[in-house]
């Protein structure tokens, strides 16, 4: 009882402008998604299959083009990390006194 008693004196020192909280609004539950179909390993191949013939494959000349911006890319990247760790190298040793 003296914990009622004590909520009421509470509730008397807050004031009498203050009402019960406002109840947010409900939210809308979103439809239930139906389970997806299970279909067995031969169908799934057929299913692979048919999804393989609607990719747009590359031609021979698009792939060999591609192939050697890559390789071209990696040398390039080759030369920057080589050039980047020459200069750290030497800076290190000039700092510690090692090098030159």
């Amino acid at each position: 009882m003296a914990s009622n008693e004590a909520t009421k004196k509470a509730d008397a020192a807050r004031g009498p402008n203050r009402g019960a909280a406002p109840v947010p609004p409900q939210r809308a539950t979103p439809p239930a998604r139906p389970a997806p179909k299970r279909v067995g390993p031969a169908e799934f191949l057929g299913q692979v299959r048919d999804e393989a013939r609607k990719v747009t494959w590359p031609t021979r000349k698009e792939t060999t083009v591609t192939t050697m911006m890559v390789f071209i890319m990696v040398v390039v990247a080759s030369l920057f990390f080589v050039a980047v760790d020459q200069v750290l190298r030497v800076g290190v040793g000039f700092i510690l006194g090692i090098g030159a």
